[in-house]
C-alpha cells in the first residue's frame, strides 16, 4: 500500500554542503518500501493525495542513521570497566561472546539487539558477530524478517583469546564462505569477511581472509586497526617483518575500497598514505576510544587533502557507551575539537551518519538519502523531545542550529519514529493510538 510521510524533510547529496530541506515536505512510499516521490507538500502529485499518511508536523524526517561499526554479541556490555582495550577484551568481551554458541540464546539476543537499534533511529549497520556460525545465522535471520539492510559476518580469531571464542583458519574460512553463500544478497543482507584484528588472527588466518575477500563477490571486510598503543606494540611483536600495523593487513590483501578499519587513532604518515591509495575506510568510534582510554582520532589528519582517507563513524557498542548515533556524533564533535581544534558542522555530522556511511558501506545506491527508488529507511527526530532540548530549541535560529542541538543533546528520546523499508519499526507514540493524519493531501 502506498503511504505518505509528512514532516520537515532533510537529506544530503554527495557532500555535506548539498542540503535538501523542505520545511513542509512529503515522502511517498510504495508498496515495495521504496520512495516514489519526495518534495514540497504543496507539490504532492494528485495521485497520492488520498493515500494514508503519517503526519509528523514540524519534526525532522530524514534518512535512517547508519552505524558503521558495532558488536552484536556485546549488546549487554556497555560501561563494563577495563584497564585498557586488551584487558577489557579478556575480562568482559570474550566471556560474553562465548555465550553465542547457543543458537537459542543468539536468536533471542538478535531480536533485542535490532529492537534497540530501531529505538535509537539506526536502520542499517555493519556489525561484528561472535566466532560462532550460529551467531551470524541468528542476526541475519532477524534482520531478514525486518527487511533490514544489514552487513555482518562471523568473527574469525584463532589465537590470543579464550578457547570458547577461538576457531582455526580452515574452519573460520569454511564457515565464512558458507554464511556468504546462504545470506549474501538475500533480501537486503550483505556479508563481511571479519578477522577480528591482527592480535587474534595468525598469518594463516589473515591469508585466508584475504583470499575470501578476493573471491567472494561484493563482500566487505571489517576489522580493527591502531586502536591502542599497547595493541600496536603487541602487533609489532607478532609481525616483526611488517613495516607497521597497516602493513600487516596489506600483506594479506585486506586493504581496498570494500575494507573498513575501526578506530585508526595512532596511524603514521605512511599508513595514512597507503590507506588513501587503497581506497580503504577508517571508522571513527569516539565513545569507545575515550571510554577505554585508547586515544583521540583526528579526522582532519586522516582527511588531509594530499592523501585523503575515507572516514565513517560508528558506536562500537559495547566498548562504545551509547547505541545512539546522535550521542556518537556529539562525541565525535568534542573529540575533533580536542585533538585538532577542528569544528565539524552539524551538516557534516549528519552527513557522516547518513549519506556518508552509506557510501562507506557501498549502499548509497539503496539508502542514505531521500531519493526516488531508494528504500524508505527513515528516522523522525523531535528537536523538542526533552525539556533541555525544548529550551535550547527556543534559541535556535537555523536548521543547522537545530541539528547541532540534536547531536550534542539528543539521545533515544529524540527518536520519535523509525521506518525500515517503509514499515514503522519503532514509534514513541505506539501507546498513544494511530499517527495523526488520515490522508496524504
Amino acid at each position: 500500500m502506498t503511504r505518505v510521510i509528512r514532516g520537515q524533510t532533510l537529506s544530503f547529496g554527495a557532500t555535506a554542503q548539498d542540503i535538501r530541506h523542505e520545511v513542509n515536505g512529503a515522502i511517498v512510499i510504495g508498496s515495495d518500501g521504496t520512495i516514489l516521490w519526495t518534495g514540497p507538500r504543496s507539490l504532492l502529485p494528485q495521485a497520492f493525495r488520498q493515500a494514508p499518511a503519517d503526519d509528523y508536523g514540524d519534526k525532522i524526517v530524514m534518512p535512517g542513521l547508519i552505524d558503521a561499526h558495532i558488536h552484536f554479541p556485546q549488546y549487554r556490555m556497555l560501561a563494563a570497566p577495563g584497564k585498557d582495550l586488551l584487558d577489557w577484551l579478556h575480562r568482559f568481551a570474550f566471556p560474553e561472546e562465548s555465550l553465542y554458541g547457543d543458537q537459542d540464546y543468539a536468536a533471542r539476543s538478535a531480536e533485542i539487539f535490532l529492537d534497540r537499534l530501531a529505538q535509537h533511529g539506526t536502520t542499517s549497520a555493519l556489525a561484528f558477530c561472535s566466532v560462532h556460525k550460529s551467531c551470524a545465522d541468528a542476526l541475519f535471520a532477524a534482520a531478514e524478517r525486518r527487511n533490514m539492510a544489514l552487513i555482518t559476518g562471523k568473527t574469525m580469531m584463532d589465537r590470543n583469546a579464550i578457547p570458547d571464542v577461538e576457531d582455526d583458519p580452515e574452519t573460520g574460512a569454511r564457515e565464512s564462505e558458507e554464511l556468504y553463500r546462504q545470506w549474501h544478497g538475500k533480501g537486503r543482507l550483505r556479508y563481511a569477511v571479519t578477522p577480528r584484528f591482527a592480535v587474534t588472527s595468525s598469518e594463516a588466518q589473515l591469508r585466508l581472509s584475504g583470499e575470501l575477500l578476493k573471491s567472494l563477490d561484493g563482500a566487505l571486510m571489517q576489522t580493527h586497526l591502531s586502536e591502542s598503543l599497547a595493541e600496536i606494540a603487541l602487533v609489532k611483536q607478532l609481525f616483526p617483518n611488517a613495516r607497521d600495523y597497516t602493513d600487516v593487513y596489506d600483506d594479506y590483501g585486506l586493504l581496498g575500497p570494500r575494507s573498513l578499519f575501526a578506530h585508526g587513532i595512532h596511524l603514521s604518515e605512511r599508513e595514512c598514505a597507503r590507506l588513501s591509495e587503497s581506497g580503504s575506510t577508517v571508522v571513527h568510534c569516539p565513545t569507545s576510544n575515550t571510554f577505554l582510554g585508547s586515544g583521540l582520532m583526528s579526522m582532519a589528519h586522516l582527511r588531509r587533502e594530499d592523501r585523503p582517507v575515507h572516514v565513517g563513524v560508528g558506536t562500537d557498542v559495547g566498548g562504545g557507551t551509547a547505541y545512539s548515533m546522535l550521542a556518537t556524533l556529539g562525541e565525535a564533535y568534542k573529540v575533533q575539537m580536542l585533538v585538532a581544534g577542528h569544528k565539524l558542522t552539524a551538516f557534516e555530522l549528519f552527513h557522516l551518519a547518513t549519506r556518508g556511511n552509506a557510501e562507506r558501506l557501498g549502499l548509497a545506491h539503496e539508502i542514505g538519502s531521500l531519493e526516488i527508488g531508494k528504500f524508505a529507511d527513515l528516522v523522525v527526530l523531535d528537536p523538542q523531545a526533552t525539556p533541555v532540548l525544548a529550551s535550547r530549541h527556543e534559541l535556535s535560529q537555523s536548521l543547522e542550529d537545530v541539528l547541532f542541538s540534536l547531536a550534542l543533546l539528543g539521545d533515544d528520546r529524540a527518536v520519535h519514529a523509525t521506518y525500515i523499508a517503509g514499515q514503522l519499526s519503532f514509534s514513541q507514540r505506539e501507546k498513544e493510538g494511530p499517527i495523526a493524519g488520515a490522508m496524504g493531501g
